[in-house]
């Protein structure tokens, strides 16, 4: 099975995280066995463990203030590289919004930029934002709003 770095995170996301009612979560060793027997190369799962410990020092050191001032966000050529079109106005469409800060668009694309892939499609980087909001103290309400437009049913909504 060749699945990817961005595969184990959601698998562990959707398994372990999301669900609220999981008090308390298997431990590291236990999540590596489960994910070697369910078929992820060993490389894969240590990457996205160090993915998963990176974005945790976020969680405990806090993400720095950024300036609320309007600002026009311009995207490296890598980043560029990484987000299609579609995937960078969405981060700036959810800005707009108030869904991300400043400060939290700037983790959301180190996390993007941390992936160990070639680009990360619009449905991909919604997990990636959801995963963020998720381990972010004080993000609940975004957290929620992206919760609910990451499992809407296609066609569902009104324009």
């Amino acid at each position: 099975m060749k699945e990817s770095m961005l595969d184990v995170l959601l698998y562990l996301f959707e398994n372990y995280y999301m669900d609220e009612e999981t008090e308390q979560r298997p431990d590291r060793q236990s999540l590596q066995a489960e994910l070697l027997e369910a078929g992820f190369d060993r490389q894969e799962i240590d990457k996205s463990f160090a993915w998963l410990d990176s974005l945790a020092q976020y969680r405990h050191a806090g993400i720095p203030a950024l300036e609320t001032a309007q600002a026009i966000r311009v995207h490296t050529r890598l980043e560029r590289e990484r987000l299609d079109v579609d995937a960078r106005g969405f981060l700036m469409f959810l800005e707009q919004i108030g869904i991300l800060g400043p400060a939290t668009r700037e983790l959301v694309l180190d996390r993007v930029m941390a992936l160990d892939t070639g680009e990360v499609d619009l449905e991909q980087l919604k997990w990636i934002i959801l995963m963020v909001l998720f381990n972010q103290p004080g993000q609940e309400a975004a957290y929620a709003w992206m919760e609910d437009l990451v499992f809407e049913e296609p066609g569902a909504r009104l324009h």
